[in-house]
């Protein structure tokens, strides 16, 4: 049986880069470092965000750039900070897509190594809700 989500990792080119886009932007905090030491296939670190285990390890650049994302939550009167923070690091960030009334709203970017990021301020729940209402004008 499922229990949860485990972790998530991401091959990356630059561990030092990358700790400072998860410190930066999401408050990550580092909990190890592999240093000089190598129990995986490559250099690593393991991060807390929230309670939620993120793992980065040295490798190739995903070749190009996709939806493919993973989404954090974040509280809306929080939205121009995040951004803001996005901006500082100088990350790439994509314009928001189209979205109904209700369904919260998104900041998206692209790490150095073409992962995709949102900070969402909308729920599941929420999300549910406005859909079954059915469509109506695009924001």
């Amino acid at each position: 049986m499922i229990e949860g989500l485990s972790h998530m990792t991401f091959i990356v080119r630059d561990l030092d880069r990358m700790t400072a886009i998860l410190q930066g932007v999401l408050d990550a905090r580092e909990v190890y470092t592999s240093d000089a030491e190598q129990f995986s296939l490559s250099r690593e670190k393991f991060f807390l965000i929230g309670d939620i285990w993120i793992a980065i390890m040295e490798g190739e650049t995903l070749p190009e750039r996709s939806y493919n994302h993973i989404a954090f939550k974040i509280d809306d009167a929080d939205f121009d900070r995040y951004a803001e923070r996005v901006t500082r690091l100088g990350l790439d960030m994509r314009p928001p897509r189209p979205r109904v009334e209700g369904e919260g709203r998104s900041i998206y970017f692209y790490d150095d190594d073409n992962h995709m990021f949102e900070l969402h301020t909308g729920t599941l729940d929420e999300r549910l809700a406005r859909y079954a209402k059915g469509l109506e004008a695009v924001q």
